[in-house]
């Protein structure tokens, strides 16, 4: 992922086209990044930061946190980065219930103890934020590699 990330960005920037130069510019040594590229070592957090911030693929840190840290595998979902409409969509229609979700939180949460016959209708709820949750990422990504918005904006 990380190398098709170097080369979605020599699209833009020429640079990058190079592995070399691409070091250079990312701050990691060359044959460290050759490694990370053909899989053969896991990256640093830093290097995952320093790489997704010069190619211009948020993405790259939603990945590595999903797929490699060991914490965040178990915590964070991985989301695909699609075109704006689509996203768009997703994001609508993953909060077309939300109200249904809403009066049934608070059907649950009344007594505010979840018994046995509430907890498929509980797992629904969770499984609808995480959808939601997931589709605002997504979004998220897509905003701060197409319309630069800083991550700490959003």
């Amino acid at each position: 992922m990380y190398y098709l990330a170097r080369c979605e960005a020599a699209e833009t920037n020429a640079d990058f086209s190079s592995r070399e130069k691409a070091a250079e510019l990312v701050g990691i040594d060359r044959t460290r990044l050759a490694r990370i590229e053909l899989d053969t070592i896991v990256p640093y957090p830093e290097e995952v930061k320093a790489m997704a911030k010069a190619y211009n693929t948020p993405e790259l840190n939603n990945s590595f946190c999903a797929r490699e840290c060991p914490l965040g595998r178990s915590s964070v979902s991985e989301v695909d980065i699609v075109d704006f409409d689509r996203l768009a969509l997703k994001v609508l229609g993953s909060l077309k219930d939300i109200d249904t979700l809403r009066a049934s939180l608070i059907a649950i949460s009344e007594d505010g103890i979840i018994s046995e016959d509430e907890r498929p209708a509980f797992q629904d709820i969770l499984n609808s934020l995480e959808k939601i949750s997931t589709n605002a990422k997504a979004l998220k990504l897509w905003a701060i590699k197409n319309i630069h918005i800083k991550e700490e904006d959003v």
